[in-house]
């Protein structure tokens, strides 16, 4: 029983340690990590679990070894982003796969990609005719980066010469899980009180029976009432007569 105490007590160190040691190394897609950042996650994670397991072992032969890698990598990554050649040994170049429609099948060979993956990974973008494809690289990751032939490619405004209109209309969350976020509800131009008073008008008594709420600075309202808050009585609504309950967004003035 002891030993089984001792098991978890080590493991929720390790656990806080590797949370730490993974935020010290910084964030990077899981789909973008280079070889030599999966070759450190595997040997880390080897590590910690003898460092577990064993219990004669030093908690700290187990640390050292870890943030010894950690530091490696951090500095692995400094490295590449001032040497492009240095980058390039780390990471890898991407190839190109198909050129102006035609499959360069010897350099699928060379890195043993088969005629399925490279369909499977043009159907998942919508393209079911090799000869819509301009261009198709294969990344280091090894996700499929592929670039149409201009007269496959959709129309933009610009291409019908008309001037895109750009507008500052992103939804900001303002409730979340009950909880109000006031530095959003800030950079909308709102503040507490127009909220509570928002809420009223729907017939909503407090801030922590709404699951979200959104707003964007046009003044449209995104609202969704947690399922065990009670909703108004029907044909009880808003002031404005819309349901309360409902997730239809709703447009306010400006201000």
């Amino acid at each position: 029983m002891e030993d089984f105490l001792r098991i978890l007590v080590r493991s929720l160190i390790m656990y806080a340690y590797l949370m730490f040691i993974i935020r010290l190394m910084g964030k990077r897609e899981i789909g973008q990590v280079s070889l030599f950042d999966l070759v450190v996650s595997i040997v880390i994670a080897e590590i910690a679990a003898f460092t577990i397991d064993d219990l004669e072992m030093p908690l700290y032969h187990g640390l050292g070894p870890i943030l010894l890698l950690a530091l490696t990598q951090i500095v692995i990554s400094y490295a590449s982003m001032k040497s492009r050649r240095f980058r390039a040994f780390v990471d890898g170049k991407p190839s190109i796969l198909i050129e102006r429609g035609k499959i360069r099948d010897c350099e699928m060979r060379a890195h043993r990609y088969n005629i399925d993956d490279l369909f499977m990974q043009l159907r998942e973008k919508d393209i079911l005719d090799v000869s819509e494809v301009e261009f198709a690289y294969l990344e280091p990751s090894g996700k499929l980066s592929v670039v149409k032939k201009p007269e496959r490619q959709p129309l933009t405004p610009e291409d019908l010469g008309i001037p895109p209109k750009v507008k500052d209309v992103h939804p900001l969350p303002v409730i979340m899980d009950g909880e109000v976020i006031t530095e959003n509800l800030k950079r909308t131009g709102k503040d507490e009180r127009w909220l509570r008073e928002e809420l009223r008008a729907r017939g909503i008594a407090r801030p922590e029976d709404v699951f979200l709420m959104t707003l964007d600075r046009e003044g449209t309202v995104y609202l969704d009432l947690k399922d065990e808050a009670e909703c108004p009585p029907a044909p009880s609504s808003g002031s404005d007569g819309s349901d309360p309950c409902s997730s239809t967004p709703r447009r306010e003035g400006g201000g």
